[in-house]
């Protein structure tokens, strides 16, 4: 089917930054969430974005200004009724991406597809809350999505043919690359690269290394473009610390098991980038570790 009007639920970070990229290959995009600030400050946020694109002559002013006009806010779930694609990119709990389904789906017409930017949570679950769970998926963005180029593609025990070649063709419209996973806890990316941090967060909790060490080493040593601890404070270590335990739980491998460390940096509320703590300090003008 051909999708021309997309729904986003949640207007965080990732939600914004799937709108942005959706609005300038050319779709109507509709943002809800629940916090109507949150929804107050997206349009601005998005438009600041686009500016830096512009800015480094990546995105035409004429296309800004049309990109900018096919994205509209609404608070009501039903304004995405209409939609051909909604996109949920909520917080990572399973509990709420489900209620969020339910109430969703009384609204939808017929061809609507369903799908959600989880980053670990099983699609044959959450579609089984849905009326359709042949038409529904994992699309899986990278953050920050405007630059990141791959999204995982995660097909339910349901999902049919049409649907993945669908969002397969979409994924190519927006200029990215699509990567095929399996319904397995955290997929591709997240089954790799979580396991890394929390192994960098271990060498910490240990005394191996320093946070600055651990980093440095990761930089240099593998050429990573950031340090593991410092890609986890740009995650959120609420994140990292959810999508283990969906690897802990959902493959019962004591190798996944949260580090203490992560979890007393989550319980403290040191979330990283987000609440300017986590591994490094962010409240000063350069970040310094927080170990």
């Amino acid at each position: 089917m051909a999708i021309k009007s997309v729904g986003v639920i949640g207007a965080g970070q990732m939600g914004n930054g799937i709108a942005h990229v959706f609005a300038l290959a050319g779709y109507d995009v509709v943002i809800n969430d629940v916090s109507a600030e949150a929804l107050d400050r997206a349009p601005g946020i998005i438009a600041e974005n686009i500016d830096r694109q512009v800015a480094r002559g990546l995105v035409a002013e004429a296309d800004r200004a049309a990109a900018l006009g096919r994205i509209r806010t609404d608070g009501d779930l039903s304004a995405l009724g209409q939609t051909d694609l909604v996109i949920e990119a909520a917080t990572e709990r399973e509990e709420l991406k489900r209620n969020i389904f339910t109430a969703l789906v009384p609204h939808l017409g017929p061809d609507t597809i369903l799908t959600s930017n989880t980053s670990s949570i099983s699609i044959t679950r959450l579609a089984s809350v849905t009326d359709r769970p042949e038409k529904f998926m994992g699309f899986h963005f990278m953050n920050p999505v405007p630059v990141m180029q791959l999204v995982e593609l995660i097909r339910g025990i349901a999902t049919d043919e049409e649907t993945y070649e669908t969002l397969k063709a979409v994924v190519e419209k927006l200029g990215k690359t699509s990567a095929s996973a399996e319904d397995f806890p955290a997929f591709i990316v997240n089954r790799i690269l979580m396991p890394m941090i929390n192994e960098a967060i271990y060498t910490l909790y240990e005394g191996v290394g320093t946070v600055e060490s651990i980093d440095v080493s990761l930089k240099l040593g593998a050429n990573h473009p950031m340090g593991p601890l410092e890609l986890a404070d740009f995650i959120g270590l609420d994140t990292c610390l959810a999508i283990m335990n969906v690897l802990h739980e959902g493959l019962a491998d004591t190798k996944y098991r949260p580090c203490p460390l992560l979890v007393k940096y989550v319980e403290a509320g040191w979330l990283g980038r987000k609440t300017q703590r986590g591994f490094y300090d962010y409240r000063g003008e350069t970040p310094v570790p927080t170990r």
